[in-house]
């Protein structure tokens, strides 16, 4: 009986590369600063307003504008050089980020906190697509899935560090002056970006015009029933899943009665299993990889439920919380792992920043999830989560049967 994953040949072990290395350390301080800027803004905000829809709100600011520029930050990738393109963006979000400390030391209207907030995300939508497109040029092709599983364990490192950090630093300071700290990792981050080579030109140069540009991308992704299929799939757990993060704040003071500090562990331990499901597939080869995928979606989707059952126990809660961080990102790490595989270079910026977008359904699941918890409590609105998870992934698969060919 074959194997479904095995031990990788150290040639494709992507830390072996200088540039990755470089870019990696680059940027594992600023993926820090990130999650100590979400836990410092979402318990601002829960703690001023006390609504749960407001903190809904608020992340639909910081996550809509993924759904509307992961495109164009695509084509940009697929006709500029992307390290200079990378080096503009991370600029902006660091003056821009400096900008809404200032408004949270000055306590300014929450409208000008949430303009700056989406300020800010319409660059970060941009950078992701940019350094999705741009991260298989620093290795061979040989170690991209290498690429991506220890790119999405230095996410996730950033997602334990980052909110302990943030947990122990809100007892001693203001939530701006978190923000500042972030500004300050991306200065890092920029320093490391313009030590690496620049981007080689290639076919991908050719300049199309925008119009073009989409098209040809929209085109492929209409030929190609298996990457229809992906992205489709990728819709369910971004409107039922992963709102979870956004709402952890509402478990955490409305269920476990536990103020920051059990928000920011809860993130940490889930971002704890996250880092053990990348480094396991960035370690292993993996065979049959649709079962492997459509597995962990199911999986996530039951451990949501079982978090909410056990919730009033920190201990269940925590392993809970612990296995939904290794699901989910097993998931999407694989979700990525084959579209990546899949499309030719010259469309992947494109590719990428399509499947990109997958996360500005984040935000309406985050307003379906938190008008629930308003409306008939936190526990239903954890249920409908779970349920909706499982249920619609059933849905899905029962109408693209190529999922289980991959």
């Amino acid at each position: 009986m074959p194997q479904v994953m095995q031990w990788k040949a150290d040639s494709s072990f992507a830390l072996k590369y200088p540039l990755f290395r470089l870019y990696m350390l680059g940027s594992l301080p600023s993926r820090i600063g990130e999650w100590m800027d979400f836990v410092a803004l979402n318990w601002a905000v829960l703690q001023l307003s006390s609504s749960p829809l407001h903190l809904g709100i608020l992340n639909a600011c910081r996550l809509v504008p993924i759904f509307l520029f992961s495109l164009p930050g695509g084509m940009l990738a697929d006709r500029f050089d992307r390290r200079s393109l990378l080096v503009g963006v991370q600029a902006v979000m660091m003056i821009v980020t400096f900008v809404l400390a200032f408004f949270l030391y000055n306590e300014a209207p929450f409208i000008w906190i949430l303009l700056a907030v989406v300020l800010r995300s319409i660059f970060m939508a941009l950078e992701t697509s940019i350094r999705n497109s741009y991260m298989p040029s620093l290795v061979p092709p040989s170690s991209l899935s290498s690429t991506i599983a220890l790119h999405t364990a230095g996410l996730h490192i950033g997602r334990i560090l980052g909110p302990a950090v943030a947990g122990w630093l809100l007892t001693y300071m203001e939530t701006f002056s978190l923000l500042i700290l972030y500004g300050f990792t991306l200065f890092v981050s920029l320093i490391s970006l313009l030590a690496l080579k620049e981007d080689m030109p290639t076919k991908r140069k050719k300049q199309l015009g925008p119009s073009i540009g989409i098209r040809e991308g929209l085109q492929y992704v209409k030929e190609t029933p298996l990457v229809q299929s992906l992205l489709l799939l990728a819709v369910v757990p971004m409107v039922f899943g992963f709102p979870y993060s956004s709402v952890i704040p509402l478990f955490v003071q409305e269920l476990m009665k536990r103020e920051a500090e059990g928000f920011a562990t809860l993130l940490s331990i889930s971002s704890m299993g996250a880092l053990l499901g990348t480094i396991s597939l960035s370690v292993f080869s993996v065979g049959a990889i649709g079962k492997w995928l459509i597995s962990s979606l199911l999986g996530f989707g039951g451990t949501l439920l079982m978090f909410m059952f056990v919730a009033d126990n920190f201990l269940f809660a925590s392993t809970a919380m612990f296995f939904i961080g290794i699901t989910s990102q097993v998931y999407r790490t694989l979700s990525r792992t084959a579209i990546q595989t899949t499309v030719p270079d010259g469309l992947r910026g494109r590719i990428m920043s399509i499947a990109l977008m997958d996360r500005g359904f984040i935000p309406l699941g985050t307003i379906i999830i938190t008008s629930l918890a308003e409306r008939f409590g936190v526990f239903i609105a954890g249920i409908v989560m779970g349920a909706g998870c499982i249920g619609c992934t059933l849905f899905v698969l029962l109408q693209r049967k190529e999922l289980w060919k991959l």
